[in-house]
């Protein structure tokens, strides 16, 4: 349910109050009951919430919406506020959804917004979820992807900052990231051998040792030859502004960002309402709205869903069942 002082409350709901979703997954919230009752005004109509103990015992039908109440919050805490209590109960939402995924008994994980002062300030000392995946999973390593309906995009690195970014690269690195990129991208359908351009690091991919002081040649170049030995459609490293448009032009299917904004800017710049972020890496499926805890607009019912019902879809067409 994510923060329940940003819009993830609002965003599920208004996302599960569209029937097609329950033709194409049986959603279940991990959350808090009465954080969704509340936020059942910002909807034209009603919908039934209902409590479950167990997520193999609920009833999945349109005009229902299924939680597993954690119980953690109290009715009346502010939108818009970042706070610990709030921070906490978003950590233990992940925590038992991964718990659930991990024993098999659901099918995926599709993640509403947290926010990291509040995530912080319980004591959970994480960038953002993709390392608290990482974490509770025990999975050493993770990707962090971007699907949009133009562009899909894996990370090298995320949330680092650039200088820290640059030195955390290498070969090794953006190799495992192509083939964590090529595998997710076989799994969600988009043929037996995906089309993946690499970025550069400087402008213009160094301008053959011009700018930068060798990055490309060191950092990147070794590992697109080591993958397109083993026959992969792998190209770079190229120019990431040429290489972004060769992509919404539908020339790649995947693009290999090297560092945060990279690769976050073209996607988001074609519009946040139809982003999905995907964790690349994981044991099990985890996708998530491209967006944040809005808390500027939290409480007013302004909230846009598309992204979220990009991220249900997502979900479920990643899902092993």
């Amino acid at each position: 349910m994510g923060d329940a002082a940003g819009v993830g409350p609002e965003v599920v709901l208004k996302a599960l109050a569209h029937p097609e979703v329950y033709a194409q997954c049986r959603p279940l919230v991990i959350g808090d009951r009465w954080q969704l009752e509340r936020a059942e005004k910002f909807l034209p109509s009603a919908l039934e919430i209902f409590p479950v103990a167990d997520a193999q015992k609920a009833s999945f039908k349109p005009g229902t919406v299924a939680v597993l109440d954690l119980a953690l919050l109290r009715a009346d805490i502010p939108y818009g506020k970042v706070s610990a209590a709030t921070g906490e109960a978003a950590y233990r939402y992940i925590e038992r959804g991964v718990q659930l995924a991990l024993a098999g008994a659901i099918d995926a994980i599709c993640t509403a917004p947290i926010n990291k002062e509040a995530l912080n300030a319980a004591g959970h000392h994480f960038p953002g979820h993709t390392e608290i995946l990482a974490a509770l999973t025990g999975t050493p390593e993770v990707s962090l992807m971007l699907f949009s309906p133009k562009l899909r995009v894996i990370h090298v690195t995320a949330h680092l900052g650039l200088l820290d970014a640059i030195e955390k690269i290498d070969a090794a690195l953006v190799e495992r990231t192509i083939a964590r990129g090529r595998e997710l991208m076989i799994r969600a359908g988009v043929g037996r051998e995906p089309r993946i351009g690499v970025c550069g690091i400087n402008p213009h991919a160094g301008e053959a040792g011009l700018f930068g002081r060798g990055e490309e040649e060191k950092k990147i170049a070794p590992a697109i030859a080591a993958v397109r030995a083993r026959g992969w459609k792998v190209d770079g490293p190229l120019p990431a502004d040429s290489l972004f448009y060769l992509a919404a032009r539908g020339d790649y299917d995947l693009v290999v960002a090297m560092y945060h904004d990279q690769g976050h800017g073209p996607v988001k710049a074609l519009g946040l309402e139809h982003g999905v972020n995907v964790t690349a890496g994981l044991p099990i499926v985890r996708t998530s709205v491209d967006h944040g805890t809005a808390f500027d607009i939290a409480g007013t019912g302004k909230a846009d869903e598309r992204s979220m019902l990009a991220a249900l879809r997502q979900a479920a067409a990643l899902a092993p069942r």
